[in-house]
């Protein structure tokens, strides 16, 4: 076989092949048997109808000179009524052995004796001794059946039997064909099946040679590359399409070896960005304590002094205002609410600075409960007539209780402080289930929030207002925003809603696992005042709880 032709030439050469010879068997043998078949119909349908009809006309014979001599011996009608159907039965069997395909010109000439000599029994004995009969009695009719009328009759029964025998020639004949013809198809079909098994097991070979030694031999190679010889070549002989998959896996060794270097390249680079980020971590840490430093001297060192300012700055305003000039006064007034401005500052920004540190870990929440809390607690809540705070359905969270308090007292404040001129503040909280666990809402009816400003209100300080129009620091969004962060989701402002401000946040399950929180706990100080913002709203639901 060419070293060249491809491994689907080679097994299409070996099935064409294998496919030949079966088909010139099958042939042979197809042949065979309609040969056996065709005998085996001639045995059936000719050769034994024919021999049954040679019985039959010798029966027919006997039954001619039993009923003569019925007739002469007593006279009865019904003996030659016998015979008379025995002649005509003779001539039925002679019609159809003469019209038998299988009867030879020998078995027709045997017939023509045979009826021959019938003919000349019954015209020279069996007439003569049923006209005897008839005529003078039984007696004048046995005088007819002498030993040569035997004789004659003999030679009837004898030229029958010739023809019988030629007739068993005939089917002695025909089986022996079909025993020949029967072994021929066996021989065939032996031969068809060692020749199967000959194909069966030379196609087992050939796909040994030509397929699995080379792939084992390419398996093993490929084996080695993976176990760390990466400069070990792969190279196998067989046919060309295992030789290209050598050669493409030989190039993917290559490539490997190339990626490898710029691995082993990049893992160094890796480790110097390790080092560098250790150091950069060091310094961060150093950083964090020098923060922690500046939280400790704003809470108490500077503050000692600012109180003083400010005390001093009030205590010139009470014992000084009307005696000084107009500016005077006016000079004065402005420190005082410097100072007092500075220390709502600093407070807020320690508090904010502490959301993430120093907390006790998650638990389960009711926000039911804590809602309710947050609500009664709101003095903004308490100074307007006809606002209403409503909540229902709210569920169980993960979360640390005193964060999620400042958060809703924050969202709720600021509902309370941003309202809407016209009209009495409504507020309305809710919860439903999403794939990360609860999204809580907080709707209003106040003011709003421009499009244009929602990524500002998250943002420490950052006001949207004159500090004179609306009380606080900016600060009440920026602590939502890291409190909801600290429990790993997320919070926005709908734009979608246009009837006041819609502000939602997702929140953990409280079926899941108790976990430690995200970052570093948190020591909680609530920011003085919640954040100064502009609004969006939503009509206020009746709610199965109120604070009005």
């Amino acid at each position: 076989m060419n070293p060249q032709w491809t491994l689907r030439r080679r097994v299409t050469a070996l099935c064409l092949l294998v496919a030949a010879v079966l088909t010139f068997l099958a042939a042979g043998a197809t042949t065979t048997a309609i040969a056996n078949q065709d005998q085996l119909d001639n045995l059936l349908e000719s050769v034994g109808p024919m021999r049954a009809a040679s019985d039959n006309l010798r029966t027919a014979l006997v039954a001619q000179q039993t009923g003569v001599r019925g007739f002469v011996l007593a006279g009865s009608e019904t003996d030659l009524s016998n015979y008379q159907a025995a002649i005509a039965a003779e001539q039925a069997q002679q019609a159809v052995i003469l019209a038998n395909p299988s009867a030879t010109p020998a078995i027709k000439d045997q017939l023509a004796r045979a009826s021959a000599l019938a003919r000349a029994w019954r015209a020279q004995v069996a007439e003569p001794a049923i006209a005897a009969a008839r005529r003078s009695g039984p007696a004048a009719g046995q005088a007819f059946f002498t030993d040569a009328a035997n004789r004659r009759f003999d030679e009837i029964t004898r030229a029958v039997q010739v023809m019988q025998d030629s007739i068993q020639e005939v089917r002695d004949d025909s089986v022996n064909s079909i025993k020949g013809t029967s072994s021929t198809l066996l021989f065939v079909l032996i031969v068809a099946a060692i020749l199967v098994i000959a194909s069966g097991v030379g196609l087992l070979l050939a796909i040994q040679s030509m397929v699995i030694a080379p792939v084992t031999t390419l398996a093993s190679q490929v084996r080695s590359v993976a176990g760390g010889s990466y400069q070990r070549a792969i190279a196998i002989a067989g046919p060309p399409e295992l030789q290209r998959l050598a050669d493409d896996v030989d190039s993917m060794r290559l490539r490997i070896v190339s990626d490898l270097a710029k691995v082993v390249e990049a893992r160094h680079q890796i480790e110097e960005a390790n080092l560098l980020l250790e150091q950069r971590a060091a310094e961060l840490v150093r950083s964090n304590r020098d923060l922690e430093q500046f939280a400790y001297v704003a809470s108490h060192d500077l503050q000692e002094p600012l109180r003083k300012v400010a005390s001093f700055c009030q205590l010139l305003q009470r014992r000084y205002a009307g005696q000084l000039d107009e500016r005077a006064d006016q000079y004065i007034a402005f420190a005082v609410n410097g100072a007092q401005r500075m220390q709502r500052l600093i407070n807020d920004l320690l508090a904010f600075s502490r959301i993430g540190r120093m907390t006790p870990g998650f638990t389960r929440v009711d926000l039911t409960q804590l809602v309710a809390e947050a609500a009664g607690q709101n003095d903004a809540g308490r100074t307007q007539e006809g606002a209403e705070i409503s909540w229902s359905d709210l569920p169980v969270v993960l979360g640390e209780e005193a964060l999620l308090s400042t958060l809703f007292t924050n969202l709720i404040g600021n509902s309370l402080k941003f309202r809407h001129p016209d009209r009495p503040s409504r507020i309305r909280i809710t919860a439903r289930r999403v794939e990360e666990g609860w999204e809580i809402s907080c709707v209003d009816n106040g003011i709003g929030i421009d499009p244009e400003f929602v990524d500002k209100v998250f943002v420490i300080f950052q006001r949207l207002h004159p500090r004179d129009a609306y009380p606080g620091t900016g600060i009440g969004l920026a602590v939502a925003k890291k409190i909801v962060e600290y429990h790993g989701g997320q919070i926005w402002i709908d734009t979608d809603y246009h009837d006041g401000a819609a502000i939602r946040f997702t929140l953990p399950m409280a079926t899941d696992p108790v976990a430690e929180p995200p970052t570093a706990p948190v020591d909680v100080e609530q920011p003085a005042a919640p954040v100064d913002v502009v609004r969006a709203t939503e009509p206020a639901e009746r709610a199965k709880q109120s604070v009005s």
